[in-house]
């Protein structure tokens, strides 16, 4: 009996991820159901009963999800953070956890600098505005977004510098990228900080004032990582001290409408999460999701598990 695949996403990937995704599927075998838009998260609860796969966005796999899931033995988070996956719940069940790191990076990475040219042009409200060129853009995390964040950068003719006590330092120096050995000494030279941490305990509420008191005059910071990093708190009493300082972030914060009344065209939150929102970034983490489930049941392939 051919093994089932459920991708159940309330944002749909792209059509052609779907395409791709349905042929892969069909050419190696397996049955796959899609289940967009829907909405009700008791909906994923009664999908997932007779699934042994599953390929999901930011839907949030619950402990309930994987209690409903009698046959279920991989979920795939489409997509790098996966904190929308109850990791616990799965490990004690023996199912496998995956994300796919890198797929979606370049994408993040152009939106960062979007936003950051946005925020340096003054919401291109008509006024003068300043240029990113020869600015200091501080990297906090050097993993793969981070990466790409440090390449387009280059075109930009800014100055590079980033921290992460994760990272071999060779790597940083191999890029052309100045590794700093504080997150203290990142933030303190940084005109622009581009966030890439993940959202875990430890980083949890870890952007806060401390950070924020000592980045340079003028400075921005661009937020594609999570809203749960930045202490909002923090921020917003920093922000009424320090009128200079600006705030942009693709993770509408908590606390967005007051910010966005206090500060103005000092803050932007786009609309809905748009990191990963394109034709491209859709494609790649759909196919490598699919790719990742038919590799581990065929050859035992666990590669980018992400639960122990």
């Amino acid at each position: 009996m051919a093994k089932k695949i459920l991708i159940a996403t309330v944002k749909p990937f792209a059509a052609q991820a779907v395409e791709n995704v349905k042929k892969i599927c069909s050419e190696k075998g397996y049955d796959l159901e899609i289940m967009e838009k829907y909405p009700e998260q008791n909906d994923l609860v009664k999908a997932v009963k007779s699934v042994d796969a599953l390929i999901v966005r930011s839907d949030k796999v619950t402990k309930e999800v994987i209690d409903a899931a009698e046959d279920l033995k991989i979920v795939v988070r489409a997509g790098a953070g996966y904190d929308n996956l109850d990791c616990d719940a799965a490990s004690a069940r023996k199912i496998i956890c995956m994300n796919t790191p890198g797929q979606n990076s370049n994408a993040v990475a152009e939106l960062a600098f979007g936003m950051m040219v946005f925020m340096a042009r003054g919401h291109f409200n008509g006024k003068p505005g300043t240029e990113l060129k020869d600015k200091k853009l501080g990297i906090h995390a050097y993993g793969n977004v981070g990466r790409n964040v440090s390449r387009i950068a280059k075109g930009f003719d800014m100055e590079i510098l980033a921290f992460d006590p994760f990272i071999d330092q060779q790597i940083m120096l191999d890029d052309g990228v100045k590794a700093v050995k504080t997150v203290e000494e990142l933030y303190n030279q940084s005109d622009y900080l581009s966030l890439h941490i993940p959202s875990i305990p430890a980083t949890q509420k870890s952007i806060n004032r401390q950070l924020l008191t000592i980045m340079p005059q003028n400075a921005t910071l661009i937020n594609t990582a999570r809203k749960e990093v930045i202490h909002e708190e923090d921020l917003i009493a920093v922000m009424q001290e320090r009128t200079d300082l600006k705030y942009a972030s693709d993770i509408a914060p908590v606390k967005k409408d007051e910010l966005l009344e206090k500060f103005g065209t000092r803050v932007y939150f786009t609309p809905k999460k748009m990191g990963a929102q394109t034709l491209e970034a859709n494609i790649n983490a759909a196919v490598a999701a699919a790719n990742q489930i038919i590799n581990y049941f065929e050859n035992g392939d666990t590669t980018f598990q992400v639960n122990k």
